[in-house]
C-alpha cells in the first residue's frame, strides 16, 4: 500500500493511514516514557507533527513499513531536537534541558535530548552506519531485524553496530567529574 501511496493512488492513504498512524502513535509514547512530566511537547502533538511532514513527502518513495519507520524515525527526532532547542532559547535564567531516557524504562540513563542529538552527529562523522541504528532502534523503535532489513545488512551487524554505539554514547553522555 506504501508502495502505491508513492505512486500517487489518493485512495490509498486513508487506508494506509490509521495503521501508520497508530504506530507512530506507538513510538512517541515510548519516547515520552522516560520524559518528566508536564513536558510541554506531547505525543500526540509529537504524532501529529510527524504525519504532517510525512505525508507531505512527495519525492519519497515508500519500499514498505521498515523504510516509512526509518523515515518516520527521522522526522521524529528533529522535531523532538527543534522542540528542546526553542524551549532552551526561550529561558533567559539558563538551559534547562529536554532529557529522554536511553533504553527501556528503568535502569536506563536518562540523558539531555540536545547532547544526545550532538552525540549523534560526532557519531556519523565517525561511523554512519552505526548513527544510523541508533536512530533506527531508538527513535524509530525498530527491532534488529527490522533495522537489518533497513540498512541491508545482516542482523549480526546490526547487532555489533547497536552494541559499539550504545557504548560510545554511554561514554560521551556521561557527566563530567563523575
Amino acid at each position: 500500500m506504501l508502495r502505491r501511496w508513492s505512486a500517487g493512488e489518493p485512495d490509498v492513504l486513508e487506508a494506509l493511514s490509521a495503521g501508520l498512524y497508530a504506530e507512530l502513535k506507538r513510538l512517541a509514547r515510548i519516547q515520552f516514557s522516560g520524559e518528566r512530566a508536564g513536558h510541554t511537547l506531547q505525543p500526540t502533538a509529537l504524532v501529529s507533527e510527524a504525519w504532517m511532514r510525512l505525508i507531505q513527502a512527495d519525492q519519497v518513495e515508500w519500499r514498505d513499513r521498515a523504510h516509512f519507520m526509518a523515515v518516520a524515525a527521522r522526522v521524529m527526532r528533529q522535531i523532538l531536537v527543534d522542540s528542546g532547542r526553542r524551549k532552551r532559547a526561550a529561558k533567559r535564567q539558563g538551559p534547562t534541558p529536554t532529557t529522554v531516557q536511553l533504553g527501556q524504562a528503568g535502569g536506563s540513563p536518562v540523558v539531555d535530548l540536545l547532547a544526545l542529538d550532538q552525540a549523534l552527529a560526532r557519531l556519523e562523522d565517525m561511523d554512519a552506519e552505526q548513527a544510523r541504528v541508533v536512530e533506527l532502534r531508538y527513535f524509530g523503535g525498530l527491532t534488529i531485524p527490522e533495522t537489518a532489513e533497513v540498512l541491508d545488512v545482516s542482523v549480526a551487524t546490526v547487532n555489533r553496530s547497536w552494541r559499539a554505539a550504545r557504548a560510545w554514547l554511554f561514554m560521551q553522555l556521561q557527566p563530567t567529574g563523575t
